[in-house]
């Protein structure tokens, strides 16, 4: 990701700021999601979307980290597809040894063939090989949240992300990468 425009120490302990390199560093080691590959056992994504009364929706989602973007799949009648179709914003967490990770942001759905091919691409060297189809993929298997398919593929650039430290010197950090979701 870019540098971020502003960054605030939440830690209410003393402990320092969270390099933002730190974190970047983390992210492009990237995050898999196969048994034994992070922890506890593996890295798991959980993405939270709002409800049409405004209630919180969370759920387990396979995704991808590219280019400073989070990449998912969900079948166009999952109660995630129906949130985001109405209101974009959503969380995305993982838990990974360092760092408990927030990232907040809009998810937008992924329409262009060509990007949903390099997007099939990046998912194929992690070990799942979809097809792209109209709307997005198709594949032998999927996340089980994803629903049926064929899936459409959503992408999140974080605007607000959040570290929590887990190891030390712990510390707890946010970063702001856009002006209109800057807070003090």
């Amino acid at each position: 990701m870019k540098e971020p425009i502003s960054k605030k120490n939440l830690d209410g302990y003393g402990a320092p700021i969270i390099p933002w390199e730190k974190v970047q560093k983390r992210l492009q080691k990237g995050i898999p999601q196969a048994p034994k590959t992070g922890g506890p056992d593996r890295h798991t994504a959980w993405l939270a979307t709002v409800n049409r009364d405004g209630r919180p929706h969370v759920m387990p989602v396979g995704t991808l980290y590219v280019d400073d973007a989070f990449y998912f799949t969900a079948s166009p009648k999952t109660r995630k597809a129906v949130n985001i179709a109405r209101n974009p914003n959503c969380v995305i967490t993982i838990a990974t040894h360092d760092f408990d990770l927030v990232f907040e942001g809009p998810a937008t759905k992924i329409v262009d063939p060509a990007r949903l091919r390099q997007i099939a691409e990046m998912y194929t060297k992690e070990g799942w090989s979809p097809t792209v189809v109209k709307d997005g993929f198709t594949a032998k298997y999927s996340a089980p949240s994803a629903g049926p398919p064929p899936w459409h593929v959503y992408e999140v650039k974080p605007e607000t992300v959040f570290a929590l430290g887990t190891s030390e010197p712990y510390g707890a950090t946010r970063w702001n990468f856009q002006t209109s979701t800057c807070r003090k």
